[in-house]
């Protein structure tokens, strides 16, 4: 997803972008050169990218959620308000999306080789063995104590999914806080927060990752919203000469079949946004047109692999505009 600025608010002569990595990608806020005012908060918001990423990382074994994954299927473990909500708002989307969305799915893209960028056809046992130990339905919350516990061995819990959506929303909420009333967060260009937008919105366009060159899919004028986008990468396999990308589908053990080039979920909070289009890349047409049609507020713009190029939508977004190109 690239980013294209525009705005017809006077004095907007120039943009300030100020960026940290963090989560092995680039946070970044975007400020209107009248904004300049907000550099400092900017910099201070981007301290919760690393401090999110602290706690909710796979990769560090101090991390908060590599405690849960260490000790949960031997006890109850209590984690703190900010973890405990985020993982029933996953076990939420789990259900709402028909078990597309789900943040257990780690042994899967292990045995099929995707960890560790070695991807392979799996043995049909081992894929059996990885698919055993998939499943929200494994994680038990207890909200009175705030615990988590497993009721099995080899079950683990991964973020990724998600994670850098709740980043960018939590960015946004401490921007907001600091008295910000415009600004774009993104991270790794495919999740985004808007906060404000002057004139027509913050212009967002939504183009093919594996062709970032080509003309955008859409183009977006949001307002007060957020974007998150999830699509074939560079890691795939072929199998009788189809090619199969790195998302798999929780629920077969299997790369997703959707047909998909992208997904795009526009709704309030890029946690949701990010999630959903990891959902509906799995789920495809049906389960977005589903979704939409029942949760007001989330519009979609999913590209089939088709050769047309050209998103199909379904739902819509208060703040957003799509703008036929």
């Amino acid at each position: 997803m690239a980013l294209r600025l525009r705005s017809e608010a006077p004095g907007a002569d120039h943009w300030i972008r100020v960026f940290r990595r963090a989560m092995a990608c680039r946070f970044e806020i975007t400020l209107s050169g009248e904004d300049a005012r907000h550099v400092s908060a900017a910099r201070d918001a981007l301290d919760e990218a690393d401090r999110l990423e602290a706690a909710l990382t796979v990769f560090r074994e101090s991390s908060d959620l590599m405690r849960v994954n260490r000790l949960a299927e031997h006890v109850p473990v209590q984690v703190d308000a900010e973890l405990f909500d985020l993982l029933d708002h996953c076990r939420a989307l789990h259900t709402e999306t028909d078990a597309a969305f789900d943040i257990t799915s780690t042994p899967l893209s292990r045995c099929w080789g995707f960890l560790v960028r070695a991807a392979r056809v799996p043995a049909a046992a081992a894929l059996a063995t990885a698919r055993a130990k998939v499943g929200m339905g494994h994680v038990q919350l207890e909200a009175a104590g705030r615990t988590v516990r497993f009721d099995q061995p080899g079950i683990e819990l991964n973020l990724g999914s998600i994670g850098k959506g709740y980043a960018v929303q939590r960015m946004g909420a401490q921007l907001h806080a600091r008295g910000v009333r415009h600004a774009l967060v993104s991270a790794a260009g495919s999740s985004i927060v808007a906060l404000g937008g002057r004139g027509q919105g913050w212009c967002i366009d939504l183009r093919s990752r594996q062709q970032p060159d080509s003309l955008p899919l859409a183009r977006l004028f949001l307002r007060n919203g957020a974007v998150g986008t999830s699509g074939a990468g560079e890691q795939f396999i072929e199998i009788d000469g189809k090619r199969y990308g790195h998302l798999l589908d929780p629920r077969t053990g299997w790369p997703s079949t959707a047909g998909l080039l992208s997904a795009s979920v526009v709704t309030h909070d890029a946690a949701t946004a990010d999630a959903l289009a990891t959902a509906f890349f799995v789920g495809g047409l049906d389960l977005a047109e589903r979704y939409c049609a029942t949760h007001p507020d989330t519009l979609a713009l999913l590209t089939p692999d088709d050769g047309a190029a050209r998103p199909r939508i379904f739902g819509r977004y208060s703040g957003a505009h799509v703008e036929d190109l």
